[in-house]
């Protein structure tokens, strides 16, 4: 599976799969920062499973048979539209979130042309099958990989046989439980949920539950402000 980026998502993702037994590819614009990325995982997770290696954003993407995407929302149209040759046919996993923070109220959502940031991957790759899934599980509690996981994950999707691809994918990761969330016009609710579950959190002060634009990192490509890839 190809992971792309070098942030807190991308390694915290990259180690669990490795652990479950998978090979991970992760991607960068940098091909030389994926490596060391790569590097440094695989001394973190000596013992597992799955063999970790770093290659430019296209190479990643043309050695896997999974990609996920987790560009920030602004991103990422820039991002795929240059993918999409690469990506092919391939399944694809979409975990953006649109949304923005805004000052005295907090994280608000942002309306898509598309319906969701879901169904404008699914534009941006017409080959790939899209399935959107990973919005309300935190960087965090995936980065602390000696813990099993505790996390339902919301999965949408058109293409049966992608989800099934997918559901196995995330059933692989101990403690996450797939709950089918019907078509991918339905992600449109699932990213809002995710904007709901920050609002909460902001509120309350508890442990962040999903992922945003600020304490999400990207896979593919760019980074969130103020890091690159």
């Amino acid at each position: 599976m190809a992971v792309g980026g070098t942030g807190n998502l991308g390694s915290a993702l990259a180690a669990r799969f490795a652990q479950a037994g998978h090979d991970v590819v992760i991607g960068s614009r940098d091909a030389a920062r994926a490596e060391q990325a790569a590097a440094a995982l695989a001394g973190a997770i000596a013992g597992g499973g799955g063999r970790v290696s770093g290659a430019a954003n296209a190479d990643a993407v043309t050695a896997a048979q999974v990609v996920v995407v987790t560009v920030p929302f602004e991103a990422q149209e820039a991002t795929l539209r240059g993918l999409a040759d690469a990506v092919g046919e391939r399944v694809v996993i979409s975990t953006a979130v649109p949304l923005r923070y805004v000052e005295g109220i907090g994280p608000t959502h942002v309306d898509v042309e598309e319906g969701s940031a879901s169904q404008q991957v699914a534009r941006l790759l017409p080959r790939a099958p899209v399935v959107g899934a990973l919005h309300t599980v935190s960087s965090a509690t995936l980065a602390r990989t000696e813990g099993r996981l505790d996390a339902d994950v919301l999965m949408t999707g058109d293409d049966d046989a992608a989800k099934v691809v997918v559901a196995r994918l995330l059933a692989s990761l101990a403690g996450l439980r797939v709950v089918a969330a019907g078509p991918l016009r339905n992600s449109r609710y699932v990213e809002q949920v995710t904007v709901l579950l920050l609002s909460i959190n902001k509120r309350v002060g508890a442990t962040p539950v999903c992922a945003s634009s600020t304490c999400r990192t990207s896979w593919l490509s760019r980074a969130r402000t103020g890091e690159s890839s």
